[in-house]
């Protein structure tokens, strides 16, 4: 693979630009300057080339099938991006103000609404810019709740198979993390939970579904459980996408969430964003709710800050707006019949992968899953590992699913199909998977030393996160 630079043949840059007799300001301190800046000498034709060839080694969702677990890596339907860049949102300035941004407030009005009514929350706040923003608010909101009431909690509880953002999040506010273990068929193990909460304990984290692909049976006794104990439920709404439509979060027990338009609602996902991860309260926690708030009056929209409660402002402006509108246009083409498909089939499908891969790979947890499930690297023949049969899957044309997680799975492998792959897709995946498992048997080494067609091959995994090359060098 050549870099930019390998093209690099002195004269061929023949760009110029007209002398300036003006006056010249460099806003940039001299301090901050660097004298030699290397930059390749190429013309147009090779920098468009360069940059296209390695477009094309790069693999996305409109690539193949993303089979990403946890992450919800689902088809994004085009119109999204068109609706997204149309010039009234893109030139529309977050300092407009109210009065010229009546349009753009509306959508966000009707946006929170329709959360609401998915989710069963009060209220939703668009402010967060990820999910794991939309956590760590949450997690203050909490905070200022006790605060409020004048108690003074410092635990909160999260489930050994637990996103790794939620106890960073909970870390960050201030806590302390007690990990609640789980029953060896995936559920919180509640005879040890009921040990664990006191009253220092202000809430719990649940991803529900959880990390495992399950829907916690005993969702409305741990929500009981904490509320005895004056203690909050907290919702990891990053599988939101195999109940949306068909299940109230709020009526299973919980009182704030986070839900990941990024994911659920099919907008742009991966490369570090863009994300939106939107916070939903029961009406107890509304006051608490990050500043601006959108709000309708008399004479539209507004945003408010009269909030004397809140825990303030957690992003510049007003979150990721046009990944918001991405959102808006998906949830208003589907409808809400439509998005109860999106969940029928995205439970559908994951439960067809695991029937019938579990005749070939260890199921560790064979229950009906929800969206996602997971197998792992027990009983491979010839000392083959996850992470071999991840590295071989992308020489079948296939991202590899989600490896070495949730941690409680040794060997781990997480697999989400979305709804968006349909009957024929998910059979290739399967053969995919099946002919891996025959070659283990086989032809070992073709696995051991995968992927083979790719144009970078296997790495020194350990060594690339350790030692990593961040600069070119001459």
């Amino acid at each position: 693979m050549s870099t930019i630079f390998d093209k690099s043949k002195e004269g061929k840059n023949r760009y110029s630009i007209p002398e300036w007799d003006g006056e010249f300001y460099d806003p940039i301190p001299e301090t901050m300057c660097r004298e030699n800046v290397s930059m390749p000498d190429v013309g147009e034709v090779d920098v468009v080339r360069h940059y296209n060839s390695l477009s094309r080694m790069n693999f996305g969702v409109d690539t193949g099938m993303y089979p990403l677990g946890s992450c919800t890596m689902k088809h994004n339907p085009k119109i999204n991006d068109r609706v997204a860049a149309l010039y009234g949102f893109t030139d529309q300035h977050p300092l407009a103000g109210d009065e010229l941004s009546q349009g753009s407030l509306e959508i966000m009005y009707e946006l929170s609404s329709m959360l609401c009514q998915v989710t069963g929350m009060s209220a939703f706040s668009l402010m967060p810019a990820a999910g794991a923003h939309g956590e760590l608010a949450s997690v203050m909101i909490i905070r200022k709740y006790f605060e409020k009431k004048g108690e003074k909690r410092n635990v909160i509880l999260i489930p050994d198979s637990a996103h790794g953002t939620n106890p960073a999040s909970v870390m960050m506010c201030g806590f302390t993390v007690r990990e609640v273990p789980s029953t060896s068929e995936g559920d919180v193990d509640v005879e040890e939970l009921k040990k664990m909460v006191d009253g220092d304990v202000a809430a719990m984290m649940l991803t529900s579904p959880s990390t495992l692909g399950l829907f916690d049976r005993n969702v409305h006794v741990i929500a009981d459980i904490l509320h005895r104990a004056g203690a909050l439920f907290y919702c990891d709404g990053a599988n939101l996408n195999a109940v949306v439509g068909r299940a109230s979060v709020s009526r299973m027990g919980f009182d704030i969430m986070h839900v990941n338009l990024h994911k659920t609602f099919s907008t742009p996902h991966g490369g570090g964003g863009p994300g939106s991860g939107p916070i939903g309260v029961v009406a107890e926690l509304e006051p608490f709710l990050p500043v601006p708030v959108v709000e309708r009056s008399e004479d539209g929209y507004v945003l408010s800050s009269d909030r004397p409660h809140s825990i303030g402002r957690i992003h510049s402006f007003y979150g990721n707006f046009l990944v918001m509108v991405r959102a808006y246009t998906y949830m208003r083409m589907l409808g809400a019949e439509g998005l109860r498909e999106v969940a029928d089939n995205a439970v559908l499908n994951a439960n067809y992968l695991r029937v019938k891969l579990k005749q070939h790979y260890n199921l560790p947890v064979d229950r009906i899953c929800m969206h996602e499930f997971v197998i792992n690297d027990e009983g491979m023949p010839n000392h083959v590992t996850t992470n071999d049969i991840a590295k071989r899957l992308l020489d079948y044309g296939y991202h590899a699913p989600t490896v070495y997680f949730p941690l409680i799975i040794p060997g781990a492998m997480m697999i989400e199909p979305t709804e968006t792959e349909d009957k024929t897709a998910l059979d290739e995946f399967i053969e995919a998977m099946i002919a891996i498992k025959k070659e283990s048997e086989e032809s070992p080494q073709l696995v051991l030393d995968a992927p083979q067609t790719t144009p970078v091959k296997r790495v020194d995994a350990v060594t690339a996160a350790r030692k990593p090359v961040l600069q070119w060098e001459e």
